[in-house]
């Protein structure tokens, strides 16, 4: 699993300028990186120059660079018909609005559920699926996805700004009693289920609930590992900035994020210039508060230029303002340090090496539990299954899933593939 790098502050302070120029210095570095953006303005596209889509997207001009920016009202247009025919179809007044009123259908409940249900049908009407948060919650899944693929080196993501980020983090307790609401209708509502969907789809649909869950409680254990994930704040040095920055570090630490760092961003240049000095000279009394706010994060600055930071060019540049020169990383798993003035601390997803009779692949997945893993083949190709979500696994020869030597050690699976039959 890739180290998962967040970038947050509030709307317009160059949080997408340092994400970037941050993705693209890692992979210069040679870390293959997945830039990720949650911002509905699509910021990240016209930073980079370049058209986004929601899969991940190689960026021209920076080897092992993608990029991807979320649609959640994509997936949320897919759920919502499941869960609103689910649900209007047990709460509806055609005949379904009460117990009294399930007639024949009323048998196909278990005995022991009528009560139960009859108590939790109030809860689970169309509008309560619809959470406050429920696209943040798919965008939430869709950031899990990328998350536990090893394939991936490292994850910067570009949040959107801080009042949705902070609703977005506090998800994993909101999708965990949501999802558990769900699979308590679907338990005790039996046959009514099935008779709506057909059993098959009902059963897939109180599973995937289920995996959404352990993937929510899964991500929830890497984001809180400071070893794992860092939070970057970044604001601007006026008063509203530093204030509102100083609220969301709170608010982080009580959601257990480690913030590492801090970026000042549009520092006013030092000239001879009495309205110019007067200026900076504020914004550094506005730094100093900063720093005093938040002792345990390096804070750092990044000075006004004379025109916008777009391109790759600008944002390499800002780059080794923030981390000094590119040097290639190792190829080992790590943790590899990086950075001058703004560090971070990355584990590759993968890492290979071979004898003249076996290729041994490691993996890093931090945070996982055992029983969450699965190994499979299918035609010579590897699998490796993470909380129902396989990712195919290169080898350099055809294999059989039966064949490979796995073992998990501590957050590193490691697959020995003989090379001779």
């Amino acid at each position: 699993m890739a180290r998962l790098l967040l970038f947050g502050g509030k709307g317009g302070v160059g949080k997408t300028t340092t994400s970037t120029a941050t993705a693209i210095h890692l992979a210069d570095c040679g870390l293959k990186v997945l830039l990720v953006s949650s911002d509905p303005a699509h910021s990240t596209s016209d930073s980079l120059g370049v058209d986004i889509g929601t899969e991940p997207t190689p960026i021209p001009g920076v080897e092992g660079l993608y990029g991807l920016e979320m649609d959640p009202e994509a997936k949320l247009s897919s759920l919502l018909p499941k869960l609103g025919t689910m649900v209007d179809g047990m709460n509806s007044s055609g005949g379904m609005s009460g117990l009294g009123g399930l007639g024949g259908l009323g048998m196909m409940l278990d005995p022991s559920a009528k009560d139960e249900f009859e108590e939790i049908k109030s809860d689970v009407k169309t509008s309560e699926m619809i959470l406050p948060g429920l696209d943040e919650a798919l965008a939430f899944d869709e950031l899990l996805k990328h998350v536990e693929d090893p394939n991936w080196d490292v994850i910067v993501f570009d949040t959107a700004p801080t009042g949705h980020t902070l609703r977005f983090l506090s998800l994993p307790e909101i999708i965990e009693a949501w999802s558990g609401r769900l699979i308590r209708l679907m338990r005790v509502s039996g046959g009514i289920r099935s008779m709506l969907f057909g059993r098959k789809e009902s059963e897939e649909m109180k599973l995937e609930l289920e995996r959404f869950r352990n993937r929510v409680l899964h991500v929830r254990r890497v984001l809180s590992d400071a070893e794992l994930t860092s939070f970057t704040l970044v604001t601007i040095p006026e008063k509203m900035g530093v204030n509102e920055t100083l609220r969301a570090y709170q608010s982080l630490i009580d959601y257990q994020l480690p913030v590492s760092s801090c970026i000042v961003n549009r520092v006013t240049p030092k000239f001879d210039h009495p309205f110019l000095e007067k200026r900076r000279s504020a914004e550094l009394g506005r730094i100093s508060e900063l720093e005093d706010g938040l002792p345990d994060v390096e804070v750092s600055s990044i000075e006004l230029l004379d025109q916008e930071v777009v391109g790759l060019d600008k944002l390499r540049m800002i780059g080794n303002n923030l981390y000094g020169d590119a040097i290639e990383v190792p190829a080992n798993l790590g943790p590899h340090e990086i950075g001058d003035v703004v560090k971070h601390s990355i584990h590759r997803g993968m890492y290979r090496e071979s004898t003249n009779e076996v290729e041994s692949i490691f993996l890093h997945f931090p945070g996982i539990n055992r029983e969450e893993l699965s190994l499979r083949s299918d035609e010579g190709v590897l699998f490796v299954g993470l909380n129902g979500r396989e990712r195919a696994i290169t080898t350099s020869v055809p294999v059989k899933a039966s064949q490979v030597g796995a073992k998990l050690e501590g957050d590193v699976l490691r697959l020995n593939i003989p090379l001779k039959g």
